[in-house]
């Protein structure tokens, strides 16, 4: 039997963080959840900001727990996408970095488009526009005369500072890279032009690795804290996490699609070339860096927030739901009775979700949902609907036909939910691994650490490492007739907006 291997994944998210150790046999994965710890912004000054040096106190005890059940074969760091830190010359921090929601890009994009057009952005980064995005943070910065901008010497993606802090190397992986809207789709480096026209500092860019680059080993006093060698490879591997649990589905090719499925859902499909024409923009659709040399050309749908949010206000009107009794009322309630589109600006952060998605039925002329289960059902059956538009689109795009649908992350477990998508989309639907993110993490280190082969033996591993359940859609259902006013919905609002 081939020696164990242990591998340690840091999957940072925006509402908490974890450590996971990853014990490879040779054949299969062994992951244990070490350390959990909760990421709560800070106010600083009347901006929001990721608590950089709380997360760090929270990272090292969880790499010290991992080194003391076994000898650590590398270390790899993932996070959520868009946000950074700004370094001075001498490598240290200056401030706290900003939080993707700062208010402080509010307005920024209509003057970003005043120099650059939306589409000739588009064209240049592949990504759509968003305030969100690293481009509209830092032109804020450039209109506000931040002096941290003035005073900074390298710009690290958010993941990338916590593996400078363990090793030392100043570098931005790409996966991570092209969420920013900084970054060329089509050259694969950094957008020195556009950020030219927009005032922003280019020297601060830092270079560009692939992920599955070993970016050095412990830093000695970095090593001596959490026990562990300083002959331990600090490993780039797909540092948005979106993009390491994509490497890690099965089954993953040309002829199926993928949602990432949690608080939101991202979905979309491989390509080995940006999808930049005007079809895409208009579609929503953003090209983001993948593992392996490919694009993942995507949508970004509301998944299951809007459930997450009815469960909260349900409990603060005093009615406690588990998660599992609001799924079987959900299954109870008759089906497709009343939907709405998740995109709906009326339902992106309202004081009160359950009443905003009966106010959006009934400006829709649905049947308003009544009880809690068929409030939960209305917003299952709408995110299926709106994975199932997201398909026709993507097909549209690619030109040809997507066979099956991947689900993976938190939703694979919901099981209404895969149901409802593989009846809405009539494709199977192959449900798992929920922990593809850790997976994708842990199994970019196998590689680059010579364990695993390449791509393709890694999801071969995750395959073995897992369990999946296939749900088929259902026939005599009238998901055609409600996706078309689901289309009517979205157009309806979007006239609205105009």
């Amino acid at each position: 039997m081939a020696r164990s291997r242990r591998f340690v994944a840091v999957d940072l998210g925006a509402s908490n963080g974890r450590v996971l150790a990853g014990d490879w046999d040779g054949d299969r994965f062994h992951v244990q959840e070490i350390h959990r710890f909760d990421n709560e912004p800070v106010h600083e000054a009347g901006h929001l900001h990721w608590d950089a040096a709380a997360l760090w106190t929270e990272i090292k005890p969880g790499l010290a727990r991992c080194a003391a059940g076994a000898a650590v074969s590398g270390v790899g760091i993932d996070t959520w996408g868009v946000d950074y830190a700004l370094l001075n010359r001498e490598g240290e921090l200056l401030g706290n970095p900003f939080h993707y929601r700062d208010r402080r890009t509010d307005g920024v994009t209509d003057l970003v488009f005043d120099r650059v057009s939306r589409s000739d952005l588009y064209r240049a980064t592949g990504i759509q526009p968003m305030p969100i995005n690293t481009l509209f943070q830092l032109f804020s910065m450039v209109r506000d005369g931040d002096p941290r901008l003035d005073a900074a010497a390298t710009l690290l993606p958010l993941p990338n500072l916590f593996s400078y802090w363990l090793c030392g190397r100043l570098a931005a992986e790409y996966t991570h890279a092209t969420t920013t809207g900084c970054l060329s789709v089509s050259e694969r480096r950094w957008a020195v032009d556009l950020m030219n026209v927009l005032d922003i500092p280019t020297d601060i860019f830092p270079p560009l690795v692939e992920p599955g680059t070993v970016l050095g080993t412990l830093a000695g006093g970095c090593a001596a804290e959490v026990g562990m060698p300083v002959r331990t490879p600090v490993v780039a591997v797909g540092s948005h996490d979106t993009a390491s649990a994509v490497a890690a589905i099965p089954g993953l090719d040309a002829r199926s699609a993928y949602i990432s499925s949690g608080t939101w859902s991202l979905m979309g499909v491989l390509v080995g070339e940006p999808a930049i024409g005007d079809l895409a923009l208009a579609g929503g659709f953003t090209n983001e860096g993948g593992v392996g040399a490919t694009i993942r050309l995507l949508r970004n749908i509301p998944g299951l927030w809007l459930v997450q949010e009815c469960r909260r206000q349900w409990e603060q009107d005093g009615a406690s739901y588990g998660w599992a009794e609001l799924i079987e009322l959900a299954e109870r309630a008759e089906p497709l009775r009343g939907i709405v589109d998740p995109d709906d600006p009326a339902l992106l952060n309202p004081p009160d979700m359950p009443a905003a998605i009966r106010a959006a039925c009934r400006r829709g002329g649905e049947e308003v949902p009544q009880s809690a289960g068929a409030v939960v059902r209305c917003c299952l059956e709408s995110v299926a609907l709106s994975c199932r538009a997201t398909l026709d689109d993507l097909q549209a795009l690619i030109g040809h036909r997507l066979e099956v649908i991947r689900i993976v992350g938190g939703g694979s477990r919901n099981a209404l939910l895969c149901q409802l998508t593989a009846d809405a989309c009539a494709r199977p639907v192959v449900a798992g691994p929920v922990e593809a993110t850790a997976l994708g993490n842990l199994m970019v280190q196998a590689v680059a650490a010579g364990e695993i082969d390449d791509l393709d033996s890694g999801r071969a591993a995750v395959a073995a490492s897992t369990t999946r359940q296939t749900y088929e859609p259902r026939p005599g259902q009238q998901w055609e007739e409600t996706l078309d006013r689901l289309r009517r919905t979205r157009t309806r609002i979007q006239a609205a907006r105009e």
